[in-house]
């Protein structure tokens, strides 16, 4: 019969997983998006990473409604022969459509609006701080601000980022390119190529990127084996200085984190400059020459080298609050080798996270994202929603006994340094036993 449907297994699907032969399959239609991944607006990292798998919650996690209409142009005619719906996924997919139909992805409240307006004070008293005072302690408090400001800005990128904050697209990436590439010269590019692909491989140690510091960092002994980093397309190689910066990773973590933006500056620039697509690349481009135009003209107004390098050090260690509050999300939560898998999406989320709990009032310090677990699940969400959906998470993962951990900064802290200082006493045992070796 011509109107019979055509089916093949979820083993056939895992064939399709090359970059030039890529299906997936959504609610048990199986797609071929061999060609769209190249065009894809959130890149082609999320959609390679699942792909020959079935990928309905990520896809729901991160499209709106709007999206599904675009599907039928790529449906290949085949659907997927044994196609399960597990009672975790169920339970999630019910939420996002409560969510969705209260209209709480569309709501954003005022938050933006309190968020630039702040931005512009904290810039406002730095720029007056370094431009009309000749005041030593006043440069250094406007260096702490300048910190601060980068912080704030930062959250509105990453919002921007997830979803509209913005009337159109248009203005919303003007947001992007000003939050992110002109004001803290980070590209907003590379934001989106890093962070997509660390929230579908959420705490996959072969291709989260947001896990793979070697040879500073390594938050599992995996490391050890040189794992293939599947995000950059190369042995992450775990040698002589690897084993000596992680043999004291637990002592060295704080000090990094005070001077990681170089990194983020450095990667900025290797992504733009590359052979690698970049979306929007000019714009990028134009975003970072903006920075290094009037950061570097601020700072050299200070009056001698002395107030100025203590100026960048403090709005850098400032800044590494921001930085520190990323890792201990994620450092010490469960890790895992391999593909992510598009039918544990609810499992996977649970296990590489960890929020931070504070009291409302300090929502504005963490940007919403002290709530990690809650903006995995739903990125899509507006961060004044957060704090509301946080009991509705907890009750569900109690429900299928997962895992919800939710810790203070300072506890969060421990655990981190915890597990940093157990990969570090192993690496310094291999490290150890080759000096033995080799005399």
């Amino acid at each position: 019969m011509s109107d019979e449907k055509k089916y093949i297994t979820a083993e056939e699907l895992k064939k399709h997983n090359k970059q030039d032969d890529l299906w997936i399959s959504i609610q048990g239609k199986v797609y071929n998006v061999t060609d769209w991944v190249k065009e894809h607006p959130g890149g082609d990292i999320p959609i390679r990473s699942l792909a020959g798998q079935e990928a309905t919650d990520a896809f729901i996690a991160f499209h709106p409604g709007t999206a599904w209409k675009y599907l039928d142009k790529f449906f290949t005619g085949y659907y997927l022969q044994d196609y399960q719906v597990s009672e975790v996924s169920k339970d999630y997919r019910k939420l996002c459509s409560e969510f969705a139909k209260a209209g709480m992805f569309e709501k954003k409240g005022h938050g933006v609006i309190y968020s630039l307006c702040f931005v512009t004070l904290l810039l406002t008293l730095s720029f007056s701080g370094v431009l009309l005072s000749n005041n030593f302690w006043v440069h250094m408090f406007s260096g702490a601000l300048l910190g601060l400001s980068w912080m704030q800005i930062s959250y509105l990128g990453h919002d921007s980022g997830h979803y509209l904050i913005m009337t159109t697209r248009g203005f919303n990436k003007l947001a992007q390119i000003l939050t992110g590439n002109c004001l803290t010269g980070i590209s907003i590019a590379w934001w989106k190529w890093t962070h997509n692909a660390h929230h579908v491989a959420c705490n996959s140690l072969d291709h989260d990127p947001d896990l793979q510091h070697l040879p500073v960092f390594a938050v599992s002994s995996t490391f050890f084996k040189s794992l293939n980093s599947y995000f950059y397309g190369r042995e992450l190689t775990f040698d002589s200085a690897a084993k000596v910066f992680v043999s004291y990773q637990h002592f060295t973590y704080y000090p990094i984190m005070c001077v990681a933006r170089v990194n983020l500056f450095v990667q900025t620039l290797l992504l733009l400059f590359s052979k690698r697509k970049v979306q929007d690349r000019f714009l990028n481009i134009l975003g970072i020459l903006v920075f290094w135009t009037w950061f570097p003209l601020l700072v050299s107004t200070l009056p001698n080298w002395t107030e100025r390098v203590l100026f960048v050090l403090i709005s850098f260690c400032v800044t590494s609050l921001q930085h520190i509050q990323f890792t201990l999300n994620h450092f010490a939560a469960d890790v895992y080798v391999g593909q992510p898998e598009g039918n544990d999406w609810f499992e996977k989320q649970t296990s590489g996270t960890i929020d931070i709990a504070c009291s409302s009032w300090m929502d504005w310090f963490y940007g919403g994202l002290q709530f990690q677990l809650e903006h995995h699940l739903f990125p899509r969400l507006p961060r004044c929603h957060l704090r509301k959906v946080s009991p509705i998470v907890q009750d569900l993962c109690k429900k299928h006994n997962l895992p919800y951990r939710s810790l203070s900064f300072y506890e969060a802290n421990v655990w981190t340094i915890r597990t940093l200082k157990t990969a570090a006493m192993q690496a310094r045992g291999l490290l150890w036993e080759a000096v033995n070796t080799h005399g």
